[in-house]
């Protein structure tokens, strides 16, 4: 009887630590979504988090929280640079941008990691219209976590670089 119970408590250890691993393996983001780990392109796994994780915190019309993955100072080239030395010159910024964006490549190109997002509706103020649903790439420069330049660049065609849609224009 005591053999007996062994079996049944090791086979729930056992268990409960295949339950823990496959939870581990599937990471979550903060509003409870499956985080998005496998984005194709081949780009540093760290640099593709925290832009992954900055486009879906924009997405949800967060303005202060996707401010925050900003470097103070950093730079954001949209059209015009704007320099950002302040929480509030990156919240200006942020709040700039109408459109959520969905993370579908990431590659690296020198010291940039180079974003294509699929533009969405995002919750808020932002109003996407026309744009949702088109591509659109950024060229990210991300140093201890933080973004410290953002840069509108062309499409795969070889286009000139459009400025991302902007409420504030």
């Amino acid at each position: 009887m005591a053999a007996y119970r062994r079996q049944i408590v090791m086979a729930t250890v056992v268990g409960a630590i295949l339950i823990g691993l496959y939870l581990l393996s599937s990471p979550v983001g903060n509003d409870g979504e499956t985080a998005t780990t496998a984005i194709p392109g081949g780009a540093d796994p760290a640099d593709v988090a925290v832009i992954d994780e900055w486009a879906h915190t924009l997405s949800r019309g967060d303005i202060h929280g996707a401010a925050e993955f900003f470097a103070i100072p950093s730079l954001a080239q949209n059209g015009l640079t704007l320099r950002i030395d302040s929480f509030a010159k990156a919240k200006l910024f942020n709040s700039s941008l109408p459109c959520g964006a969905l993370l579908v490549e990431a590659t690296t190109d020198g010291e940039f990691t180079v974003a294509t997002f699929r533009l969405t509706e995002r919750s808020g103020r932002g109003v996407c219209d026309a744009a949702a649903e088109a591509e659109a790439r950024t060229a990210f420069k991300i140093e201890d976590g933080k973004i410290v330049v953002w840069r509108r660049v062309p499409d795969e065609s070889g286009g000139e670089a459009q400025p991302a849609p902007s409420s504030s224009a």
